[in-house]
């Protein structure tokens, strides 16, 4: 079939746009053809741009020849425009129509491996292999558009807060934070790594920017296949000089919360596509000590050795005991990456913390350390050759200050922010140890 050409068309609304009070004005969407209904005299087109859908009704008595041989030739995820008049009616969950004048094919559509209108699931792999057309699902459109308000939002949190936005490199010559979790690149004649985070450079960086941030992609050779693993993530960093882990817990939950109300603000067609809601969270959060969640496992019957990571099975069994937003912190030193800093009153005690949701971590954080000696000893209690890492303390002659921050995992955040259970279904294209495409 020939198909139609854009030419002078422009689009004059999205379909959220159009209202039952414009009734008898023209307008021109273009869109996909979601779903077709035939009741013979009648033919229905759902028609659905990224703002939503809109229906088009054809009256086959009425309607143009040039429009009933179009209509007779659609199917589902067909690229059209339409420009037709809206018409008020009571019949439509939206109380208007659009009674079309003219429609153009621009382009169209083979058989669809998944149902786009979500009337039939489809297993998540399936989803993920036609990750193209599954994202053009309502639900999955709204799960995007927190994510892209969640963002913004954290962006002008941030910006109103007087911190600079900054970008640093993925390919770095040694191990962020140790450990083998890393995927090495040939780097011209020589070996290199993708970052795992911007750790080191934003801590640099607060030398003369004082305070800074990054959204960004990482990437870990994560080796766990879980519903919140990913191998490469988007991180939310921040780096703050002239400060410790209570002042940048104190902009946590501040921007937390923040996101949250305009999330509910802005979001309201898209939570109810989810059929969820978001709870804004009252300030201050808790803060619960390492020591003290241990006592609390005990009592449940879970016996954790002091300074052992808190496992996933035990964080569930603190997720129903906490059910909201809150603080660990007091964790031990050797439990934490080496740039944490120790309290100064009980070096065994880190000023390091973490912020959870219930039962899913969210946000690492703490107070950093600022001495070049106390950073070489805790590189070599850490197994870590200082040597390796001579760039970054170079820059401890210069006068570091004392200085704190922290890291959100952004597809984390989105999942607490849509109610999805498996961090791939908020991931655009989903990275893990076995899936590299689409």
């Amino acid at each position: 079939m020939k198909l139609d050409s854009l030419d002078n068309w422009r689009r004059s609304h999205y379909t959220a746009e159009v209202k039952p009070d414009m009734d008898g004005e023209e307008v021109t969407l273009f869109g996909w053809v979601q779903d077709l209904r035939d009741l013979g005299a009648l033919r229905f087109i759902i028609l659905q741009d990224r703002e939503g859908t809109v229906q088009v009704t054809v009256l086959r008595k009425k309607a143009s020849a040039e429009v009933l041989s179009k209509i007779d030739i659609l199917q589902r995820r067909y690229s059209i425009g339409v420009k037709g008049i809206v018409k008020k009616t009571s019949i439509t969950p939206r109380g208007f129509e659009v009674l079309p004048k003219e429609i153009r094919i621009f382009n169209t559509a083979e058989a669809l491996p998944i149902d786009v209108t979500g009337k039939t699931p489809a297993n998540l792999e399936v989803c993920l292999n036609s990750r193209a057309l599954d994202l053009c699902q309502e639900k999955n459109i709204a799960v995007f558009k927190i994510q892209h308000t969640a963002v913004e939002a954290i962006r002008k949190f941030l910006f109103n807060r007087g911190f600079l936005e900054v970008h640093t490199p993925r390919i770095i010559a040694s191990a962020t934070e140790g450990g083998a979790e890393l995927f090495p690149v040939t780097y011209f004649d020589r070996k290199a790594f993708l970052a795992q985070s911007p750790q080191l450079y934003k801590e640099e960086l607060v030398m003369s920017f004082e305070k800074v941030f990054e959204v960004g992609p990482f990437f870990r050779a994560e080796e766990s296949h879980t519903r919140q693993h990913l191998s490469e993530f988007v991180s939310i960093d921040v780096e703050e000089a002239f400060a410790n882990a209570e002042g940048v817990m104190q902009l946590l939950e501040q921007l937390i919360q923040s996101v949250c109300k305009q999330v509910n603000e802005k979001c309201q067609s898209e939570l109810h596509a989810l059929r969820y809601h978001v709870t804004v969270p009252d300030l201050p959060f808790k803060r619960l000590s390492y020591d003290g969640l241990l006592a609390e496992l005990k009592r449940e019957g879970i016996e954790i050795s002091w300074g052992e990571d808190i496992p996933s099975s035990a964080h569930r069994t603190i997720g129903k005991l906490h059910p909201y937003f809150y603080f660990i912190v007091d964790w031990p030193t050797k439990s934490r990456a080496f740039y944490t800093k120790p309290r100064d009153d009980n070096p065994e005690v880190s000023e390091g913390f973490d912020l959870m949701w219930r039962w899913v971590e969210l946000v690492s954080g703490g107070t950093r350390i600022a001495s070049k000696e106390l950073l070489i000893k805790r590189l070599k209690d850490k197994g870590l050759n200082p040597e390796a890492f001579q760039h970054h303390l170079q820059a401890f002659d210069y006068g570091m200050p004392p200085h704190a921050g922290w890291a959100i995992g952004l597809e984390r955040l989105t999942m607490i922010l849509t109610g999805r259970k498996n961090i791939r279904e908020v991931t655009l294209y989903p990275r893990d140890k076995f899936r590299l495409t689409p």
